[in-house]
């Protein structure tokens, strides 16, 4: 099992990027470009639970760490995702400690847990590796709660102390939208609330992360303290490159060769 777990636990800065085009074939590419993880969406993300496997299938061909973004708080949400065999789970809209305690109890095994336990699944090597995936599982996964509220900012401090909360994330879009200043991240009251993240997350030896809009945000976002951060998507590269791409014919649309 590829696991990033301990090196989100040092601090180290982990680059990643989102998939939410539900395609193997980018979570391939995305794959073998050379950033520590990758985020699956099935909360915003197109595809269901067989793009899923098929992205972790072309993700596990690189080194690169393939993390689910589950689309609630919720028991089986977690076990569907978890048997296929990710390094870890992104869980939105954790509000309060008490809803960060279910996530992490949903991650793991018992006694530490109440996730459900069955040999003939990916994750396990279908049965040929669940001795050791069972022993391991526990440590190695992958823990993120996103703060998007200011109810989650309030109770920050809380929710990072919460043993096998491994990554606070912040959404900012989520979080300006809660704190009545959408897409105003340079509000006073958004980057009060995004160092109060980083604070409790440090305090607790915990990472602090965020997703970014472009690359050229990356220094400012180590400078403020955030270490599990992602840029962009796969969407948003084709999506962006396709209209760059068409953009370059614009001067040259006025002139007939007739």
């Amino acid at each position: 099992m590829k696991s990033l777990r301990q090196r989100a636990l040092r601090g180290e800065i982990l680059a990643g990027t989102w998939l939410n085009l539900a395609s193997s074939l980018t979570a391939e590419m995305a794959g073998r470009a050379g950033f520590d993880w990758l985020l699956i969406d099935r909360e915003h993300g197109a595809g269901d639970e067989e793009a899923l496997l098929h992205q972790l299938q072309a993700i596990d061909s690189s080194p690169t760490c393939a993390i689910v973004r589950i689309a609630w708080n919720d028991g089986p949400r977690f076990k569907l995702a978890l048997d296929l065999g990710p390094s870890g789970i992104m869980v939105p809209y954790v509000n309060t400690p008490e809803q960060a305690r279910s996530a992490v109890a949903a991650m793991r095994y018992p006694p530490l847990g109440t996730r459900g336990v069955a040999r003939f699944m990916r994750a396990a090597g279908f049965s040929l590796e669940f001795d050791r995936y069972f022993a391991e599982a526990n440590e190695c996964l992958l823990t993120i709660v996103q703060i998007e509220t200011l109810e989650g900012v309030t109770n920050a401090e809380e929710i990072a102390r919460v043993d096998g909360v491994d990554v606070l994330f912040v959404g900012p879009l989520d979080l300006s939208v809660s704190l009545g200043i959408p897409q105003q991240f340079s509000h006073p009251d958004f980057r009060a609330a995004i160092t109060q993240v980083i604070a409790a997350a440090k305090s607790a030896g915990k990472a602090a992360g965020t997703l970014l809009a472009n690359a050229e945000q990356i220094g400012a976002a180590i400078a403020d303290g955030y270490t599990f951060i992602a840029v962009g998507s796969d969407g948003g590269m084709v999506a962006n490159g396709m209209k760059t791409l068409a953009a370059a014919f614009d001067a040259h649309r006025s002139h007939s060769t007739f």
